[in-house]
């Protein structure tokens, strides 16, 4: 029970990564707030169904992480519910693929707003809190493309390397405060979203499906293994503890080597 006491809010966390992370913070005892897009009773019985499992106290925000005042909202409900946030997952993410000259301008706003400023947002709402108390712990998912470019991601790799650049300017003006701020880069995640792709190449290609997977991994990590989000979730728990007290403006890659290259 690492985090007993402490209360946390992960953004985007109503399935894949975000999900692992807060399944483990409240297994470990914080309180959390979910936040996400999805069916309004599949929602109500994930939360009710881990905050039986763990007893802990589960909210959950529809705070929508394109609008910075419904961000400052969830923020403040924590704070009201909770006592305190002490610590801020910037996870929730999308996706627009294109070429820069055929990328929808309107795609490039929202990948930007949801991947890269609402995590602003979110930091500048907590971080007084976190700041009076002399302790919070800041952890941004980001990407292997917060650190190198594939084609057609225009958007999504740019909002993923301003927030490698946040995570670093945060990491110093806070380096005094008690507060920490680090990021985490994953490569291949298998997801529910990336199975789907996997299969959809399988499909189109008339492979095996483990072959499609390998075929993926292969296009960019030198291992062919993908990372769990139980994997990342595990990176984040050692991220917020004690033990990680000095560790912060720091990238941490699980990215089976892609990024090594």
């Amino acid at each position: 029970m690492q985090l007993q006491g402490k209360a946390a809010i992960v953004t985007g966390s109503t399935s894949g990564i975000g999900l692992a992370i807060a399944t483990r913070f409240a297994r470990e005892g914080a309180k959390v707030m979910l936040n996400g897009f999805g069916e309004k009773d599949a929602i109500e019985k994930l939360r009710r169904g881990l905050a039986d499992e763990t007893g802990v106290e589960v909210r959950f925000s529809p705070a929508d992480m394109s609008k910075p005042a419904e961000i400052r909202a969830m923020v403040a409900e924590a704070e009201e519910a909770f006592g305190a946030v002490d610590i801020l997952v910037n996870n929730a993410g999308i996706q627009h693929v294109a070429l820069v000259e055929d990328f929808p301008d309107e795609r490039w706003e929202a990948v930007i707003a949801v991947n890269l400023s609402a995590a602003f947002y979110a930091t500048k709402a907590a971080v007084p809190g976190m700041k009076k108390r002399r302790w919070g712990r800041i952890v941004n998912i980001a990407s292997a493309h917060g650190l190198v470019a594939s084609t057609q991601k225009a958007a999504y790799v740019a909002a993923k390397h301003g927030i490698v650049g946040l995570t670093k300017v945060t990491a110093i003006d806070y380096a005094n405060d008690g507060i920490t701020a680090n990021a985490i880069c994953p490569g291949w995640v298998l997801t529910p979203l990336v199975q789907k792709q996997i299969d959809a190449r399988a499909a189109a290609q008339k492979i095996p499906v483990a072959q499609a997977a390998e075929d993926l991994l292969r296009e960019k990590q030198p291992m062919l293994q993908f990372t769990s989000p139980e994997d990342l979730a595990a990176l984040a728990l050692f991220l917020v503890s004690d033990a990680a007290k000095t560790v912060t403006g720091a990238t941490y890659t699980m990215d089976g080597g892609w990024t090594a290259q």
